[in-house]
């Protein structure tokens, strides 16, 4: 969500040497972004303070005489690093107590999608929209592709592009939609001759397994790497998806995607694509933003059967 960002800050300053400091599990799909020059490994774990090791890791990117940070997160702990470095121009979000970590600090609008919200932090004037949003794109070469198949051995999609199925989401279970759900719409797919590819970590593998009824749907769950999932991602003649970080990556990779939403808001993060579909019941009780369902029926994934996810399909 921050790339289109990248994409203005180039487009402001041509010639631009824009390096992203981010932690070791998002660094797959930083490699894919072209704008990037080079990626500064943060080892923070998640709510770790790790005070010593930003002071030193401050130390080392202060010799890269960088003239100005972004800083994304909204904590107070990820703004000590560039200050730790004495980065002249320090620029992100009012959040907690960063007045003088901070010294350009950015309101959010109600409103905004996140994307929006980044994509103003490379404006001149804070008050101001850009022009326009440049689209995602992340790199996946006919190469990378080849031998992503070649390694999981997979190579019978080079002449016949799978379905995939990205069953997980990570937030919770409010964002899932029933993995049975999934079962439904793929003997719909492999009734039609198409094969099926469950992509998702480790957690959904049993899940996977589960609806693996016949040699046309093929489990992939932990067994690929997020370089991996990426290249598999852009050859698929159609991806299903909840709204997780497999979409936004699909809709990247500007292939054709059906995005399923529950307790998540359609508007504040969406699937950045001309070619995405979204498909919602939009009770009267979403978005909730919750991680399981404050009301304990989870209606808003449950109605949403799979007959209706077939038929927007069909319909694209």
């Amino acid at each position: 969500m921050m790339q289109p960002m990248l994409m203005l800050l180039h487009q402001r300053y041509p010639g631009l040497s824009l390096d992203v400091l981010a932690t070791n599990w998002v660094v797959p799909i930083l490699e894919r972004m072209p704008e990037i020059h080079q990626i500064i490994h943060a080892p923070f774990r998640h709510a770790q303070l790790g005070l010593l090791a930003r002071y030193r890791l401050a130390q080392k990117v202060k010799k890269n005489q960088y003239q100005q940070v972004i800083v994304l997160p909204n904590s107070w702990k990820s703004a000590l690093l560039p200050w730790f470095a004495k980065i002249p121009r320090r620029t992100g979000f009012k959040g907690e107590w960063r007045y003088g970590l901070l010294n350009d600090i950015h309101q959010r609008m109600p409103g905004d999608t996140q994307v929006q919200e980044y994509a103003k932090l490379a404006c001149i004037n804070k008050k101001s929209n850009p022009p326009s949003l440049p689209k995602l794109h992340l790199v996946s070469t006919t190469h990378q592709q080849v031998n992503t198949l070649q390694t999981l051995e997979l190579t019978m999609a080079l002449n016949s592009p799978p379905i995939i199925f990205c069953i997980g989401a990570e937030y919770g279970p409010a964002k899932r939609w029933p993995i049975e759900y999934f079962g439904e719409l793929a003997k719909k797919f492999c009734t039609v001759g198409d094969t099926v590819w469950l992509v998702g970590t480790e957690k959904d593998k049993l899940a996977g397994d589960s609806i693996t009824f016949n040699h046309q749907v093929v489990n992939l769950c932990g067994l690929t790497s997020l370089t991996q999932a990426i290249d598999l991602l852009a050859i698929a003649k159609h991806v299903v998806c909840n709204d997780s970080g497999l979409m936004l990556i699909t809709s990247a990779l500007h292939r054709p995607l059906t995005a399923i939403f529950g307790s998540s808001s359609l508007t504040r993060t969406p699937p950045l694509s001309n070619k995405a579909r979204i498909v919602s019941v939009k009770l009267p009780c979403s978005p909730c933003f919750k991680r399981n369902c404050p009301l304990g029926h989870l209606d808003c994934l449950k109605n949403l059967t799979p007959e209706l996810v077939w038929q927007s399909i069909k319909s694209t």
